[in-house]
């Protein structure tokens, strides 16, 4: 009996400190955001940013492997500075953000990479999930914010394929190019 009062107490013990092995971390939405580039005419590529970012980060600071990532893209937020063209990307043309508001990226797996992570997960865009592969650089930090909070950064990035997400499918690549660089750029603060 005292064997499982004391392996009872052990328990207890460490349960706790399981517990203060992940941390969860949230994108500052005022120092946040995901760019995209994407080739016009066969001549220049355009740019453009989405600006209101969500999810979490759910970090395992014993092993950054075990750590998860989710993060949700406001679509509506798509800013090329452009008013027009803006316009034209939310439409059921391009994104259709009136049926699509938003776009999701959750994660699958983490692993270590030369000085930073490769983050593989599913990318949820226009209604279409596929994986992909983020090159990740990061974390820095932490640092203290204006907040009182810790906050970290990362940098990751991919391409993907317009098409294989039906966007724009109407257009040929010679008007609007196949291939989306996309740049994710996360300051998160710990909860």
């Amino acid at each position: 009996m005292k064997k499982l009062s004391l392996l009872a107490g052990v328990l207890s013990l460490a349960a706790p400190l399981a517990f203060a092995q992940t941390s969860t971390w949230i994108p500052d939405k005022a120092h946040s955001g995901v760019d995209f580039s994407i080739l016009h005419l066969s001549l220049s590529k355009v740019r453009g940013h989405f600006g209101n970012i969500g999810g979490s980060i759910v970090m395992n600071d014993a092993d950054i492997s075990k750590s998860t990532v989710n993060v949700t893209i406001d679509v509506t937020s798509i800013d090329t500075g452009v008013s027009q063209r803006d316009s034209d990307l939310k439409g059921p043309n391009f994104f259709d953000a009136a049926q699509f508001p938003t776009a999701t990226f959750v994660s699958t797996s983490v692993a270590k990479s030369g000085g930073g992570l490769t983050i593989t997960g599913n990318l949820t865009l226009h209604g279409v999930t596929k994986p992909v592969t983020l090159n990740v650089e990061g974390p820095t930090g932490p640092v203290q914010g204006m907040d009182k909070k810790q906050h970290q950064g990362f940098s990751g990035t991919t391409t993907i394929s317009r098409t294989a997400f039906g966007i724009a499918a109407k257009f040929p690549s010679a008007v609007v190019g196949d291939d989306v660089q996309l740049t994710f750029d996360l300051d998160v603060a710990k909860q």
